[in-house]
């Protein structure tokens, strides 16, 4: 089932204008032109309402953090909590993770954060998932030699084909967690669906992968 539109939605939009990245070629000269600065650039697909890059931008003013979503409904929320908290150092993407090279330049992105894609679990999916070789071959493009992706998720069927994913393609794996939360790990920003599912007492997994060109 479809989520109902949010009132006033496309009026919403508008007034986030100043952080929201319309168009692919708004970014044709690369993202330090966008912030006005030479910060390293974190990305993450999959923001939802935005509450762990909102976290992370306040904790590190010396990043810059690019935010996609698809859905309208979910990033007007993230975009709307980055304003009202008058922070800087984030610019939103709502479009498909199918054409994130678009938005970035080769060598360009420092690190990436997936928390808590989709798992899609069904076989068929496969190639969806934000941990298939396709998308890996283009964060390997957009990624600098030795950048990183962190993944989280809740799903032990899908972090066990992510650290297959990442392996056969060419990633070196470090800090593997199997129950993060009671694994002593610090630093750790929990997302939305991270609390929820660690109330109900599921394990969170989560892994850094290395990209060696």
């Amino acid at each position: 089932m479809r989520m109902r539109a949010k009132r006033h939605l496309p009026e919403r939009m508008e007034r986030c204008s100043e952080i929201h990245i319309k168009e692919p070629e708004s970014v044709a000269r690369g993202w330090k032109n966008i912030f006005c600065n030479d910060n390293p650039i974190h990305l993450e697909i999959g923001c939802g309402k935005g509450g762990f890059v909102t976290e992370m931008a306040r904790r590190n003013p010396d990043i810059n953090f690019v935010a996609m979503e698809k859905d309208r409904n979910v990033i007007i929320t993230a975009m709307e909590r980055t304003l009202k908290e008058k922070i800087t150092n984030i610019r939103f993407i709502c479009d498909n993770a199918d054409i994130l090279e678009n938005y970035f330049l080769k060598n360009e992105c420092d690190r990436i954060y997936l928390n808590f894609s989709d798992p899609l679990p069904k076989q068929g999916y496969r190639k969806r998932r934000l941990t298939h070789e396709r998308y890996l071959s283009v964060y390997k493009e957009i990624l600098k030699a030795e950048g990183e992706i962190h993944q989280k998720t809740d799903n032990k069927g899908f972090f066990e084909f992510s650290l297959n994913s990442f392996c056969n393609f060419g990633f070196k794996l470090k800090n593997i967690s199997l129950d993060l939360h009671n694994s002593g790990f610090e630093g750790n920003v929990i997302t939305e669906y991270e609390a929820k599912f660690s109330e109900m007492g599921m394990p969170i997994y989560r892994l850094e992968a290395i990209n060696r060109k």
